[in-house]
C-alpha cells in the first residue's frame, strides 16, 4: 500500500457526486484513473481501492500512481478473476476488507475522491452485497466525490448515481485472438 498521507489542506469540493464507470467496453478503470489525475493536478487527494486485483496484479496504474502526490492507494483480491463458480470465503473476506477500507477512507476527512475499482464486478460476482454498496453510497460526505468502475453495475446503484457513463465495445481484439497487451491493457 502507498500511504502519502499528510494533513489535508486541498481544496475541498462543494457537492462530491457519484459516478459509475460501467459497460462490456475498454476504458472504465482508465476513465476512473483519468479523473484521479486531473483532481491530483488541482490540488485534491485521491484514494483509489482496487477489488478484483491482488498486490501481484502488474498493472500499470498501480505504478504510476504510486509516484504521485495525493495518492493512496490499495489492492485486494487475487491475481486473476473469480468466476461466480470458484468463490471462496476468502474471497469474500477480501471484498468485504476493500469494501471497508473504501469507507473508512470515504469518511476519513482526508480525501476529495474515492475509486471504487472493479467494485461492480466483485458485487455481480458475489463478493460483495449491492446492499452495502448502497448504503457506503448513502453513507458518503457531500464533499467526496465516489466512482465505482466496472461492468455489470447493478442496476440500483445506476439509479442512486448522479452520473453513468457506459462504455460500449463495438469491437475488441480479443475476438481476433489478440490477448491483453502490457503497458496498454494492464
Amino acid at each position: 500500500m502507498t500511504d502519502n498521507k499528510a494533513q489535508h489542506t486541498s481544496p475541498a469540493l462543494d457537492r462530491g457526486l457519484v459516478t459509475i464507470f460501467t459497460g462490456q467496453g475498454k476504458g472504465k478503470t482508465t476513465a476512473a484513473v483519468g479523473t484521479v489525475v486531473r483532481a491530483i493536478g488541482h490540488g485534491l487527494k485521491a484514494y483509489m481501492v482496487f477489488f478484483m486485483k491482488g498486490r501481484d496484479y502488474i498493472h500499470g496504474e498501480f505504478k504510476v500512481l504510486s509516484k504521485l502526490p495525493n495518492v493512496t492507494m490499495t489492492s485486494f483480491g487475487q491475481r486473476g478473476w473469480i468466476r461466480g463458480n470458484n468463490i471462496k470465503p476468502e474471497h469474500k473476506e477480501q471484498g468485504r476488507r476493500a469494501l471497508d477500507t473504501a469507507r473508512k477512507a470515504m469518511l476519513s476527512g482526508d480525501y476529495d475522491l474515492v475509486v471504487l475499482d472493479e467494485i461492480n464486478v466483485a458485487a455481480s460476482g458475489g463478493l460483495i452485497e449491492v446492499d452495502d454498496i448502497i448504503k457506503l453510497i448513502n453513507d458518503k460526505p457531500q464533499n467526496v466525490e465516489l466512482i465505482l468502475t466496472g461492468r455489470h453495475a447493478d442496476p440500483r446503484l445506476v439509479k442512486i448515481a448522479d452520473l453513468v457513463s457506459e462504455v460500449l465495445m463495438i469491437k475488441h481484439p480479443f475476438n481476433e485472438g489478440i490477448g491483453a497487451r502490457r503497458g496498454i491493457d494492464y
